[in-house]
């Protein structure tokens, strides 16, 4: 059985098919549209008609593609910038009319809980009491649990992207007061979340997403094609050197260091200051890099749970709930947990 999904993040729209024999999702064939959203978005998070109509485009063709790698109907959601849009309910009604796909717009935590998932069962219980980290372009997961599933997981609005549309809008190297007043807010909005992590006291502490993976790379990790299973850490220490590294340089020169690519180049600094302050705040002094992230978690629970799962997540979060039925708290963000359905009981 193949079984295909589609992610429309910030930066880019992903496609992965993977083969699924075993209840495991193996990719044989991905595909990306590096569309951007994050920086075609107003600046009150609207989309408008150009970059709903670069969405359909890249969403149409995803899944084209994954019908001539065999699963004709992807799974399809998407993160933070659509879910903070306010014209969400246009985006999603023009994505189901005009590309035929139900996107679905997953509430944070509700992402938060899924990451979660994905990490877990790529850890296994070796692991132990675990935490988890995820910074997307729009905001930032923090999860920990001792099972399969968290006890604790929130989202908070301090994407990378979204960051550095905030304080660091030019391509530049920032000012002091700039950095200070973005550390200030990554304290801020971190300060909760990280006491909870700090009280637990977890065995392992993780992090996932490509921002995360690029910045392990600039401290030294192995690189990517070294493959999955590589083992990289992220040491706080190396971490805080690399923010001064960062900031030192333009935009446009930070693309030249290891592992930063040129599209996440202008958000690394953001992304490098949020982690550092979520390990500080949190008493970690290094984290593990998972590959698996929110998309495997998806995917183990569409196969643990079957179809019903995702019927049951798309009526709730699809177009035809235009995103609406979930609390949108402060910033557009969810701040109240959601579990979907109990998940079944196969070992991670």
């Amino acid at each position: 059985m193949r079984v295909g999904l589609v992610d429309a993040g910030s930066n880019t729209v992903r496609l992965v098919v993977t083969d699924a024999a075993g209840g495991v999702p193996l990719p044989v064939h991905t595909a990306k549209w590096k569309l951007r959203l994050s920086e075609q978005v107003g600046a009150d998070g609207h989309f408008g008609a150009e970059a709903t109509e670069q969405l359909v485009r890249a969403l149409r063709k995803a899944v084209e593609v994954a019908r001539r790698w065999g699963a004709p109907q992807p799974l399809a959601f998407a993160t933070a910038v659509v879910r903070n849009a306010p014209d969400r309910a246009a985006v999603l009604r023009a994505v189901a009319q005009d590309a035929g796909v139900r996107l679905c717009v997953l509430p944070g935590e509700v992402e938060a809980e899924l990451t979660f998932l994905g990490v877990r069962r790529w850890m296994g219980w070796r692991a132990g009491p675990l935490a988890v980290f995820d910074i997307g372009g729009g905001s930032f997961e923090v999860a920990f649990g001792r099972g399969r599933m968290p006890e604790f997981a929130v989202s908070l609005p301090l994407g990378a992207g979204r960051l550095t549309n905030e304080f660091l809008g030019h391509d530049g190297p920032p000012t002091p007061d700039e950095l200070r007043a973005l550390r200030r807010r990554a304290r801020h909005q971190l300060r909760d979340a990280t006491s909870r992590i700090r009280w637990e006291h977890p065995h392992t502490v993780v992090a996932t997403s490509r921002t995360f993976q690029q910045l392990a790379r600039l401290c030294g990790a192995a690189p990517g094609r070294n493959g999955p299973f590589a083992e990289r850490t992220l040491r706080r220490g190396d971490l805080r050197r690399a923010i001064d590294r960062l900031a030192a340089l333009p935009v446009t020169e930070r693309a030249g260091l290891p592992g930063i690519s040129v599209p996440r180049a202008r958000q690394s600094l953001a992304g490098a200051v949020v982690g550092h302050t979520a390990m500080k705040l949190s008493g970690v002094k290094s984290l593990s890099i998972c590959p698996w992230a929110l998309r495997e978690g998806i995917l183990l629970r569409y196969l643990e749970d079957g179809a019903d799962w995702w019927s049951d997540t798309e009526a709730t979060y699809g177009a035809n709930g235009d995103g609406d039925r979930w609390d949108g708290g402060r910033d557009g963000l969810a701040v109240k947990a959601v579990s979907l359905l109990p998940l079944r009981s196969p070992q991670p």
